[in-house]
């Protein structure tokens, strides 16, 4: 599997990246009217998106806390009120903004933190969270001012490829168990420029019954698996189209598929229920 982890370094500042896509969130969810539909998230208005992403800024910046040991379990995180006006998201948003990249800044990757994640109990893995949180919560805010989608760098596009497939679709709770239906497919990035990089999934069954909530479950799921030239399948296409698709904010229009459609189809079924 050639998916590796994620680009750190010179080949991506997560922080930069976390900072850009928040300034251009706020620019184009302020040219937004408030009850503009997101079309990428159709439950919500254009107020709902920026009062979350202002929610979900402000819910980690306590949790990585302004400094070594600062930080916050997230059940002990109050939430964030939201304004009775519309017209107080946007310093809202720019306060929250300003906490999480303040929170994060300078800090020591591998510093342990609280996490929902299993494996992301760490501050360098909210930074990259969050650094995906935004950049995909830009697209929204720009298809709800009804503008381009502005192009993420390839680098950063390929790494929220391997955020989506890596933590949102792979991994398997210790009471839950994963059974292989012989179905696979790979994701491969290829676009003009970019670096080479592939993933090799297996499909079948997530089972398991929650030891906290008591709920039981039988989904249809992927898992990361070491099978290079195996797989019959392939979807395979620029970084920044790739994510998008995954994330249900794009379509296959400008992607490659090999093999058989519907398996593709259901790797994207598989994904929505990730990153819901």
């Amino acid at each position: 599997m050639g998916g590796g982890g994620p680009y750190y370094g010179a080949r991506m500042d997560a922080l930069a990246s976390l900072v850009r896509d928040s300034e251009l969130f706020g620019d184009a969810a302020r040219s937004a009217a408030p009850d503009a539909r997101v079309p990428s998230c159709p439950e919500w208005v254009g107020a709902d998106l920026m009062y979350h992403l202002a929610e979900v800024q402000d819910f980690w910046s306590r949790v990585v806390g302004q400094a070594p040991g600062e930080g916050l379990d997230g059940d002990e995180v109050p939430p964030l009120a939201r304004p009775e006006s519309d017209a107080e998201l946007p310093a809202l948003l720019q306060r929250s903004t300003s906490r999480l990249v303040a929170a994060l800044r300078g800090r020591d990757p591998d510093e342990p933190c609280w996490s929902w994640h299993d494996e992301g109990r760490r501050v360098g893995w909210v930074l990259r969270r969050q650094a995906h949180e935004a950049l995909i919560h830009r697209a929204d805010a720009e298809l709800t001012a009804g503008r381009d989608v502005t192009p993420a760098d390839p680098a950063v596009a390929a790494d929220g490829v391997d955020e989506v497939l890596a933590v949102m679709v792979d991994g398997v709770p210790g009471w839950g168990v994963f059974t292989p239906d012989g179905a696979t497919v790979s994701v491969v990035v290829d676009g003009p420029g970019e670096t080479p990089r592939s993933w090799e999934l297996a499909f079948g069954r997530f089972t398991g019954t929650g030891p906290e909530s008591g709920t039981a479950y039988d989904l249809d799921t992927a898992q990361l698996v070491d099978l290079p030239g195996s797989t019959t399948t392939q979807v395979a296409g620029p970084a920044w189209a790739l994510d998008l698709w995954l994330w249900g904010r794009g379509s296959a229009e400008g992607l490659t598929v090999a093999g058989d459609r519907a398996l593709v189809d259901r790797l994207r079924r598989v994904a929505a229920e990730g990153t819901r």
